[in-house]
């Protein structure tokens, strides 16, 4: 109670004193009613006689990486080297410039009675003005008001204004406006500014005779220029340095050190580590944003800068100049490293273009996308035969790299082999308009055209992506399938997201964890890293064989049409890298190709990259089936089947369309039917039976494969018979128009027609509109000059067998 009574009494004490000012002030305005408004106007002004911002000059654009450190800036457009505020001042050098400018500092008002009225005795006793008596207060309004001219007047407003200043802001944070704003010489303005010019290093790491060379400056900025008054620059550090020595601040054995250090000499060329990075960032942030501090690894930016110089040294002598590196990190999708082009490639050479974000012909880097999304949607399984044929649909004519086929290839190893016939046939399968949509909920941001514009060339090149978004889909892959059991099995959509490049200190945000994903289970993504792994490499290229003892990467390549765009990416549990290897002028070179100029690069980027293991198998996500053994489809009644582990998509899988089962004579030497043959008499084999054309190409590189036996004489016109022409065509497989180009002498070029026959000696005889044309044995080939227009093409074979294929001929001068 005693407490309580003695803050009532304090409070009403209080109380008493404040009327009693009220009373005294209302009689003197009532008094002297001009002085008291004059007074009011005056205090009006004080409190509102700083501007908001106090400081509005144009500012450089700094980028950071994720330490703070220093990747690259701007200059203003002023022409200043002036960086963002800092929001704290060193110890170093607070003290030094206290010490040096403002030794009350810690406790004016804005103003030192002390120092003004020194100032003035200096100044009478030279007869000149040799000492402005200024706070560091005072010397930031001066600051902010651009250094007007010294007379009593502004001396007057700069205190004014300076009281005010001292009101509204801490000593803090009035040092660090010093700090940020003072001259340092030449066009450098602020301490940041000026720590990386002279001393290469950010404030925080300065030595104490640094710091003090900093603090003295802006007194005279111009003494730091070579050859001009450096003794007494020298002269007035090592004064500073001495005073901290004898306030305490230094000991004699710092003091002594310090003042052996040498003066800097010309300014340092700011780093420029990530120059296309800065663009970027400055043009996705026009509201004035100034400073970024991005997720950029420097270190491993500048290891990625090296190795690219070094690469674009051994290209340039074929004519390509340009490369272009990004890695991202897998679980938290944060970009380490971001090289837009390589330096040294000059103008001529579009150096400044930045790579990564551009629009490129993608060639065979979205194969991976594509199997995957097959998988997903149970279109295939691993090991499911894909056509690889001669094929052209309507206009539209694909083929491998080496036009050679395989008659059928299992999907994983024409994705491991790059084949392009099978994967076209396979989008047209898993259907064109499905996949583009897709491909834009994974992630690619440039497909701004309808799937109609790129049609089945989609997946080779037709479409154009840039890096960022080829390698961030891979992080987002390997995302899922790296924490499927963090998350006990579970999926989130935010798996796929946009990779970041600002730094926060902020967790990311979950969204809604669920049972399945309907884009990409963790089975369908671990099947296709597999493959990928697995990718085939070129033998003449020894150093990638001193990479078979490194760690598992799943990569695949890419090369646009016109070897104009080299690709590579690779993905571990906890990097993706993407490189680019090309001309930014889109200039084609002879053996630019992803394989042989962007891989290389590629590997020799995850050499320099911790090693991160592999993916476990997502068990849980997926099942064992049994699938045919030779036709890799899901097993049929007639097939011999494997266990194995596949997706849990995989139980949509279509059943073995090869298998069937056969009706051979006693012999087994022949096909027969109960047409012309008694059931008794016949025996029953499951057979592997790919259509004529598959089997034309398939049994050349798969000596194990036999044909079905021919159908017996007799039973030639069997329904069964007629149900399984032996004769497919190669081309033209389906009706199409053939452009055919006119030569110098005004006549049609050949076209060559192809059949595929599955006893190559039978002899086949071959009709155009009618006509006959002659026969052939083993070879059915056959080169002809059709006239303009529409026509018949008709075989026959000797056993009956008869195939009729229309087309038309246009011819193109």
């Amino acid at each position: 109670m005693n407490v309580q009574a003695a803050f009532r009494d304090v409070y009403l004490t209080f109380l008493t004193v404040l009327g009693r000012v009220w009373l005294r002030i209302s009689a003197a305005v009532r008094r002297r009613p001009k002085t008291s408004a004059a007074l009011f106007v005056l205090l009006l002004a004080w409190l509102f006689c700083l501007p908001r911002p106090l400081f509005d000059k144009p500012l450089s654009v700094v980028l950071e990486d994720r330490e703070g450190e220093l990747l690259g800036a701007r200059i203003a457009i002023d022409g200043q080297w002036r960086f963002p505020a800092i929001d704290t001042v060193p110890e170093k050098y607070a003290a030094c410039v206290i010490a040096f400018e403002d030794k009350r500092f810690r406790w004016h008002p804005g103003i030192d009675p002390f120092s003004m009225l020194r100032a003035c005795w200096q100044n009478i006793r030279q007869g000149r003005v040799v000492s402005g008596g200024s706070t560091l207060t005072m010397q930031v309004i001066r600051l902010m008001r651009d250094n007007p001219p010294r007379t009593i007047f502004q001396k007057v407003l700069e205190i004014f204004m300076a009281t005010r200043l001292e009101l509204g802001y801490s000593k803090r944070e009035i040092l660090g406006l010093y700090a940020s704003n003072a001259p340092f010489g030449g066009n450098v303005v602020g301490l940041e500014a000026a720590s990386w010019r002279y001393y290469g290093k950010r404030p925080a790491l300065l030595t104490w005779a640094e710091a003090a060379t900093l603090a003295v400056l802006p007194n005279s900025p111009g003494l730091i220029h070579p050859g001009r008054n450096r003794n007494t620059l020298l002269a007035k550090r090592n004064r500073l340095l001495t005073a901290l020595r004898d306030a305490g601040v230094l000991d004699e054995t710092d003091c002594t050190l310090a003042c052996e250090e040498p003066l800097p000499e010309e300014p340092l060329p700011l780093p420029q580590l990530a120059p296309h990075l800065l663009d970027r960032l400055s043009r996705a942030h026009q509201n004035g944003a100034s400073r970024f501090r991005t997720t950029i690894d420097r270190y491993l930016q500048q290891r990625m800068l090296d190795i690219l110089e070094r690469r674009q040294a051994q290209y340039r002598g074929n004519g390509v100049y340009n490369l272009a590196t990004v890695i991202v990190d897998v679980r938290s999708g944060e970009v380490l490293a971001y090289v837009g082009n390589v330096s040294g490639a000059g103008r001529e050479h579009g150096e400044s273009v930045d790579i990564i974000a551009a629009p490129r012909s993608t060639g065979s880097i979205l194969k991976p996308y594509l199997y995957a999304l097959a998988l997903e949607s149970g279109d295939i399984l691993p090991k499911s035969l894909l056509e690889d044929i001669p094929t052209q649909i309507g206009r539209y004519k694909p083929e491998n790299y080496y036009e050679q086929y395989d008659g059928a290839v299992p999907a994983r190893r024409a994705l491991i082999r790059s084949l392009n016939v099978p994967f076209v046939l396979l989008l047209q399968r898993y259907g064109l308009e499905r996949f583009h949509f897709n491909l834009q909920r994974l992630g690619l941001t440039t497909l701004n055209k309808p799937p109609s514009h790129y049609g089945l060339s989609l997946i080779l090149g037709g479409a154009e992506a840039n890096l960022l978004d080829i390698t961030n889909v891979y992080a987002c892959m390997a995302r899922e399938l790296d924490r499927f059991y963090d998350r006990n099995g579970r999926y989130d959509a935010g798996d796929f997201r946009p990779p970041g490049f600002m730094r926060s200190d902020e967790p990311a945000s979950r969204s809604h964890l669920s049972e399945s994903t309907d884009l990409l289970s963790a089975g369908a993504i671990w099947h296709t890293f597999e493959a990928m792994r697995e990718v085939e490499r070129p033998n003449s290229a020894g150093e990638w064989e001193l990479f078979e003892a490194g760690q598992p990467v799943a990569w695949k390549t890419g090369t646009s049409y016109g070897f104009r765009d080299a690709w590579a990416a690779g993905v571990t549990p906890r990097y993706a890298v993407g490189v680019w290897v090309g001309n930014a002028d889109g200039e084609g070179r002879p053996g630019l190709v992803g394989v042989a100029s962007a891989a290389p690069v590629l590997f020799e980027i995850f050499e320099q990259l911790p090693a991160s293991g592999w993916f476990d198998p997502p068990y849980d996500d997926m099942l064992q089936m049994p699938v045919c053994r030779q036709s890799g489809f899901r097993a049929g009644e007639y097939c011999e089947a494997d266990t194995v582990w596949t997706a849990k998509s995989g139980l949509k899988a279509p059943q073995c369309p090869y298998h069937h089962l056969l009706h051979l004579d006693a012999g087994g030497q022949w096909q027969v039917s109960s047409d012309c043959e008694s059931p008794s008499g016949m025996q029953h084999h499951p057979w592997f039976v790919l259509p004529p054309v598959e089997e034309y190409y398939f049994k050349s590189k798969n000596p194990w494969y036999t044909s079905p036996p021919p159908f017996r004489a007799d039973c030639l016109g069997s329904q069964a018979a007629q149900g399984n022409n032996p004769m497919q065509l190669i081309y033209p497989r389906h009706p199409t128009q053939i452009y055919v180009p006119v030569d110098l002498d005004g006549t049609l070029s050949s076209t060559v027609f192809e059949v595929a026959h599955r006893v190559p000696d039978c002899e086949v005889f071959w009709h155009l509109d009618g006509t006959y044309l002659g026969s052939t044995k083993t070879f059915h080939q056959m080169a002809l000059q059709p006239a303009i227009g529409q026509h018949l093409l008709t075989l026959v074979d000797k056993n009956g067998y008869r195939l009729e294929q229309r087309f038309e001929i246009i011819g193109k001068k």
